[in-house]
């Protein structure tokens, strides 16, 4: 298993407009194959950075869903309201304590 991490920073105007799109399009992203956990986080001191925490079985699972036609449209939709380039990261989970 590893995670998929994304930093993304919205316009304030379109946070309202990501935030349902995010709603709607949530159940679809986590039920993709592979996909074990899908999280969203907000900055607590910029409200503008966002972070998508992503749990994914195999990097096979990941390009899937990238390549798939829910992850274009919602990705198409989602670039129109950054403000700065998104960053992504592929991290191999090494220790969890629960």
């Amino acid at each position: 298993m590893f995670v998929r991490i994304v930093k993304m920073s919205f316009s304030t105007k379109n946070i309202d407009e990501f935030l349902k799109m995010f709603e709607e399009k949530k159940e679809l992203i986590r039920n993709s194959d592979g996909c074990k956990l899908l999280e969203l986080y907000q900055d607590k001191n910029n409200p503008e950075i966002f972070f998508t925490y992503s749990y994914w079985k195999n990097e096979r699972d990941l390009e899937n869903y990238r390549n798939s036609k829910l992850f274009k449209n919602v990705w198409k939709k989602t670039k129109t309201f950054f403000n700065d380039q998104p960053q992504a990261w592929s991290v191999d989970k090494k220790i969890s304590l629960k």
